[in-house]
């Protein structure tokens, strides 16, 4: 009992502490980027923040990230959609952010093919139809989560899997969260090509406090800018194209 529970444990930090190398990851029927491909001699970070849009903080980042002059990818949560969030969604679009798909619970791993296909293409189309613009064909799943039954639907859609670099995020080991704590973490173990996540929103509360995120962005891209890096977003919001490595 005692070894299933610290397999269990261990899984489930390897799962967030992603890319851990599943081989799901390199068979599956979708491809699952973690981290973008690198042009010789060219040093570009992604940016990209999770579980939005949030009334109060996301266009605090959005203005932390326009007075940089930088463009970052939204992974958003569609029950976080609403009449009150979709002009800050139309925002995104406006200022050239990249939008993608995210979900608020692991639920969606038990989905079948079919029903994960039609859920996120819903989502889809909500997005569009409230805030005038196409999410690209990207996925993130809460907390990286995976299964061959999502990986699956995914490529039903032809949408990518798209998670982010080892020790690449805001998580602060069941502290609080700060953004001297962030940015810390993430100029240590930026590289070229790596893709950064922060938050935005919260998975289960909409009005969640993301202060630290707005401060960590806004301390974090003239750092990354000392250190030679330009920033990248992880599609093309013209062709919905997600780039990366399968």
């Amino acid at each position: 009992m005692w070894f299933l529970l610290i397999v269990a444990t261990v899984g489930a930090v390897l799962a967030h502490g992603a890319p851990f190398p599943f081989v799901l990851d390199m068979i599956g029927p979708a491809r699952s980027v973690w981290r973008m491909p690198v042009a010789p001699g060219t040093r570009t970070v992604y940016l990209t923040f999770d579980d939005g849009p949030n009334t109060a903080w996301t266009p605090k980042v959005l203005d932390a990230l326009a007075a940089e002059g930088v463009t970052a990818t939204f992974f958003l949560i569609d029950r976080n959609l609403t009449d009150e969030t979709a002009p800050i969604v139309r925002r995104m679009f406006a200022e050239g952010h990249a939008v993608g798909l995210h979900s608020h619970t692991h639920a969606l791993n038990a989905l079948s093919p079919r029903d994960l296909a039609s859920t996120l293409t819903a989502a889809a189309r909500r997005i569009q139809g409230m805030a005038g613009g196409r999410p690209c064909r990207a996925f993130r799943p809460h907390g990286g989560w995976r299964s061959r039954r999502m990986l699956a639907g995914l490529a039903r859609i032809d949408h990518a899997l798209v998670g982010w670099g080892f020790l690449l995020w805001d998580w602060n080991w069941f502290r609080e969260r700060t953004a001297r704590a962030t940015v810390s973490r993430l100029l240590e173990h930026v590289s070229p090509g790596s893709i950064v996540v922060m938050h935005d929103g919260h998975h289960a509360d909409p009005h969640a406090d993301r202060s630290y995120a707005v401060e960590a962005t806004g301390r974090l891209i003239p750092e990354l800018r000392l250190r030679g890096y330009s920033f990248g977003r992880i599609c093309d919001p013209s062709t919905g194209t997600v780039a990366g490595p399968r």
